[in-house]
């Protein structure tokens, strides 16, 4: 797990979250913004996965369990794409706070996963 990528994906993650959840909480419904914001997160869990499948590929090995790491990586993918779907599915106010469920969720997870690879925690 790179760290200026962990760094970066949690600040779009938690933005993304906080801008959701402001929006929706301001009664909007789910726009290009929120969508967007969340595809991001997405974006940078597959740049993610493929830079931990490299590292991985080269030798070396998260401090605690390889596996687990992946496991939470392959939820966490999952996750905004439901939300996306949710929200596509039922426009309403509500759809935009799952979004930003989704968006927060990724961000504690990735904080999980950062400490499951360097084994501090």
């Amino acid at each position: 797990m790179l760290d200026w990528l962990y760094s970066a994906q949690v600040a779009i993650a938690t933005s993304a979250g906080v801008l959701c959840l402001i929006l929706g909480l301001a009664k909007r419904k789910p726009s290009l913004i929120t969508l967007g914001s969340i595809a991001l997160v997405e974006l940078g869990l597959l740049v993610q996965l493929i830079a931990s499948i490299a590292i991985v590929i080269s030798g070396a090995r998260a401090k605690n369990d390889t596996i687990e790491f992946f496991a939470y990586l392959l939820v966490a993918l999952m996750i905004p794409v439901g939300a996306v779907f949710w929200a596509l599915i039922e426009r309403n106010r509500w759809s935009t706070v799952v979004l930003a469920v989704a968006g927060l969720t990724v961000a504690v997870m990735l904080v999980r996963m950062h400490q499951i690879w360097t084994g501090i925690y």
